[in-house]
């Protein structure tokens, strides 16, 4: 029973690896993002770190997408998809997510794109809107007080890659 002289923790997923790996904003399709999914799993499968199996929560995929109008620079509003199981997900809300913003900026209603989480509703082929994030600190980015930062100079990144197994 829950009291305010008490602080309780869920521990469901303790003992569970967690590895995020952010990228930049390099692909341009659905299919291009399920396929670097899918070398990611090749990866961590042959490292023996994760079985990688999507359906079993093992491997997860969020992604961020955003477009522009041809010739700009700058990438428009970001919307997050989360909890994506399966590489035909990534794909399928990819390609519909482009679809639904490209065209809500070719109707002149670009402002309706916000910065919000969204979920994949594999049943309608769509997305939906769970939450949207107005700021920054929406976004809970904590840094860990326990892990101290990692500064590699240069020539040391370059020793430790080439010794490094290719995958």
């Amino acid at each position: 029973e829950a009291s305010k002289a008490s602080t309780l923790a869920d521990y469901n997923r303790a003992g569970v690896p967690l590895i995020e790996i952010v990228t930049e904003p390099d692909m341009r399709t659905g299919e291009e993002a399920a396929a670097y999914a899918q070398e990611l799993r090749r990866i961590v499968r042959f490292l023996g770190v994760s079985s990688g199996n999507m359906q079993e929560g093992s491997l997860r995929c969020d992604v961020n997408i955003s477009v522009r109008r041809k010739g700009e620079e700058k990438l428009g509003t970001k919307v997050e998809v989360k909890n994506l199981n399966s590489f035909s997900a990534v794909k399928a809300a990819v390609e519909f997510e482009l679809k639904r913003q490209s065209s809500l900026l070719e109707d002149g209603r670009g402002d309706e794109i916000i910065q919000e989480t969204r979920l994949w509703d594999e049943n309608k082929s769509q997305t939906q809107s769970m939450r949207s994030k107005e700021a920054a600190a929406d976004y809970r980015y904590f840094r860990e007080p326990d892990l101290p930062f990692l500064n590699l100079k240069e020539k040391q990144a370059e020793s430790i890659s080439e010794e490094m197994p290719e995958l």
